[in-house]
């Protein structure tokens, strides 16, 4: 069986831990943040980890 192919749109997104889950970027930090708390905007630039319902379909996408 010939290896799988990394899609490379999801292998810029996410980005796999050494446990096998996968991390992903928040959103909304490019525009409107004048009026978030810097908090807020501070929160948003740490990489959280995405959910199970969506692990096994973004896991096909990225296989290493």
């Amino acid at each position: 069986m010939p290896k799988l192919k990394t899609n490379r749109s999801a292998a810029k997104r996410f980005s796999k831990t050494g446990s096998g889950r996968i991390k992903r970027s928040k959103s909304g930090k490019n525009h409107f943040t004048g009026k978030k708390p810097a908090k807020s905007i501070r929160n948003l630039r740490k990489r959280t980890l995405i959910s199970k319902a969506d692990e096994k379909r973004i896991g096909k996408l990225i296989p290493y």
